[in-house]
């Protein structure tokens, strides 16, 4: 649970890698501004969604759902002071989203990174108020990546959760079992909510690595059986979106060490072991992630493999016809010379036998034999590019 008037104190040499220090450096950070461009496979689906505002209420009694809540009733229930998890879903209402981190005490600096799209994924401490930013993530069968940003805030007794696109029920699993759960969670269980709501999102990207692997699974056998240029230009493919999975993890992978390190300033307690879930969930998945990339070079080499093996299958066929030709092309090329043989001092018997077409042909076939028959001795003939 983030302790009110708190605020991170962590080294400035982590722009844009570890929590913020000030409201100056907490500013917001597009994937457009990082090193290198945007990448071209990534993309908002969609359009920009409608917003509304949904309420649990997390009363003694039990969990209350309060669906399309307007600012009014928002304000009420927020001078309750009972335990809340406000669900912004859709940014096309600016006014509206404002409105209600102003009623929330949202800090400003954080409203840019929260409302403006697509970030980069992040976690900034300021105050009392901890961010995080993160994006679900999905793919397509062109193996376009879809990203969708989600933003959590931290304050106190409130869990502000900002989803770009919305969905018929926000975290689903999350809150069926909160709804299940008993008793009912507190003021003190807010921040275990948080990183409740950051392991479901990872959760997402599983799927997605899974449905990757099982496509580089059959890029490696096609590279083997069927090689074609389709092949190697969807390996590549799949390199830019696992490098894109990779580039949306990586921060939150240094900034969740950084935010551990420095828990007995932000969290208590209690909110330490489900952070670190969280970090060796993010380790698994970039691992998982390196590994599946360093898939992609490997069906990068056997594709490049086989291409070179079906290459040398081709030069050995030309080998062995020219080799096969050459003698035969000497006879023939020996008996084709135009000598008048009654006028030359060297006699060429075989030009005048009554045979001699037949027995010249008879030896060519018999030279051509034995060189066939050498050739496939030595292995010559068998296909080395594997099974086509």
């Amino acid at each position: 649970m983030v302790e009110p008037g708190v605020t991170a104190q962590l080294s400035p040499h982590l722009d844009g890698r570890g929590i913020a220090l000030t409201a100056n450096v907490l500013k917001s950070r597009r994937l457009a501004e990082r090193l290198g461009d945007l990448p071209g496979a990534l993309y908002v689906h969609g359009g920009i969604a409608p917003t509304t505002v949904s309420v649990l209420v997390f009363r003694p009694s039990g969990v209350e759902h309060r669906q399309y809540v307007d600012l009014a009733e928002l304000e009420l229930l927020v001078a309750e002071g009972c335990p809340l998890w406000v669900r912004l879903k859709g940014l096309a209402d600016q006014q509206l989203l404002h409105r209600v981190f102003a009623c929330l005490d949202v800090p400003e600096p954080m409203h840019q990174p929260l409302i403006d799209t697509p970030q980069r994924t992040r976690v900034d401490a300021l105050g009392g108020a901890l961010l995080v930013v993160m994006h679900r993530l999905s793919g397509t069968s062109g193996n376009r990546l879809i990203s969708e940003q989600v933003g959590l805030v931290l304050l106190g007794k409130v869990l502000l959760s900002v989803e770009e696109v919305p969905r018929p029920v926000a975290f689903p699993e999350l809150t069926r079992w909160l709804d299940q759960l008993q008793p009912p969670p507190t003021a003190g269980d807010i921040d275990d909510i948080l990183f409740f709501l950051m392991d479901e999102v990872l959760d997402e990207v599983l799927p997605l690595l899974e449905q990757l692997s099982d496509g580089l699974d059959e890029l490696e056998e096609a590279s083997i059986r069927r090689p074609s240029p389709r092949v190697l230009r969807q390996a590549y493919e799949m390199r830019s979106t696992l490098r894109q999975v990779r580039g949306m993890i990586w921060p939150l992978r240094s900034q969740l060490i950084v935010l551990i390190r420095q828990s007995y300033r932000v969290l208590d307690k209690g909110a330490i072991k489900g952070f670190r879930e969280v970090s060796s969930h993010v380790d698994v998945i970039f691992e998982t992630a390196e590994l599946l990339r360093h898939q992609c070079d490997g069906v990068t080499a056997s594709y490049m493999a086989s291409i070179s093996n079906r290459m040398n299958q081709v030069m050995k066929m030309l080998t062995i016809i020219s080799s096969i030709f050459v003698p035969l092309t000497f006879i023939a090329g020996v008996y084709g010379m135009n000598f008048n043989p009654d006028k030359s001092p060297w006699n060429m018997p075989e030009l005048n036998a009554y045979f001699g077409y037949p027995i010249c042909l008879a030896f060519m076939i018999l030279v051509a034999g034995i060189q066939i028959f050498m050739l496939w001795r030595r292995g010559w003939f068998q296909d080395w590019t594997g099974t086509r």
